[in-house]
């Protein structure tokens, strides 16, 4: 083995941190591998169609070198970099991944301003995004930014659900809004788009620290309801 290559450690569990070796999981048809990168720990997760070697970024969050090494090696065409949302801490790589791979970039219409990238394509609610023969569905959710997007793939076998939610959905909570109405809404929108969409064995791809699952999250709800956060 090549001693320069990325260690990439197939043994997932959702626990990378800043520095840490990315963590793969292999789905039906494909692959998610989940990278920390920069002083916020941010999560960037990298999809691969096995059948075609098309792939997706999802957030290019920091660090481009490292995010371009897993890209040269295990992405053989980066057919698009979604951005969640507009907060900066979530693009700071986005200009220089974009650049150095061609790759054409998406977000929500709403959040697209603030991007250092102009998108190529603008991303609404119950979208269909191709990435070879894996198919994944943005969901939009209002209250953390105003163009905040998940997205969904549902694996063709087992059926389980893969949710990418960005900031606005963690173990423990909905992410952190500007006041109790966008609070509200993003509760409201997390409550019917996620919960109310999915089921249990859903499991949540935060854009910071370790996954969940919707059953893990579900009985709390109306406990982050009543504290308002």
């Amino acid at each position: 083995m090549d001693e320069h290559l990325m260690v990439i450690d197939d043994q997932y569990t959702g626990e990378v941190s800043q520095g840490s070796a990315p963590q793969r999981r292999t789905i039906s048809g494909g692959t998610i591998t989940k990278m920390s990168v920069g002083p916020m720990d941010n999560n960037a997760y990298l999809i691969v169609c096995s059948a075609t070697g098309q792939s997706l970024l999802i957030d290019a969050a920091n660090e481009a070198e490292r995010l371009s090494q897993l890209i040269d090696e295990n992405a053989p065409t980066l057919t698009l970099i979604v951005t969640t949302h507009q907060h900066a801490d979530h693009w700071q790589a986005l200009a220089d991944i974009a650049g150095g791979t061609a790759s054409p970039t998406a977000a929500h219409s709403l959040d697209a301003e603030p991007l250092p990238v102009t998108p190529d394509r603008l991303l609404d609610d119950e979208e269909t995004v191709s990435v070879g023969e894996l198919t994944l569905t943005t969901i939009h959710l209002r209250g953390h930014t105003p163009g905040s997007i998940a997205l969904a793939l549902t694996d063709s076998e087992s059926g389980v659900t893969h949710l990418f939610t960005g900031d606005s959905l963690f173990p423990g909570g909905v992410g952190k809004t500007s006041g109790p109405g966008e609070f509200t809404q993003l509760l409201d929108d997390v409550s019917a788009k996620l919960f109310g969409a999915y089921g249990d064995d859903t499991i949540v791809y935060p854009g910071h620290g370790r996954d969940t699952t919707l059953g893990a999250e579900r009985p709390h709800l109306d406990e982050w309801r009543a504290r308002g956060w």
